[in-house]
C-alpha cells in the first residue's frame, strides 16, 4: 500500500468535508455574532 492509495480512501474525503463544513460554520457564526453587530453599531 502506498501513500497515494491511503490518501485516496473515502475516509480522507470525509475528514476533509467535515473540516471544510466545520470551518464554514465557524465563519458564518463569526460573521453573524461579531461582524454584523459591529456594522450595526457603526451605522448608528
Amino acid at each position: 500500500m502506498n501513500l497515494r492509495e491511503t490518501l485516496g480512501h473515502e475516509s480522507w474525503r470525509t475528514v476533509a468535508g467535515l473540516g471544510a463544513g466545520y470551518g464554514l460554520m465557524l465563519f458564518v457564526l463569526f460573521v453573524a455574532l461579531f461582524v454584523l453587530p459591529f456594522l450595526v453599531f457603526l451605522a448608528f
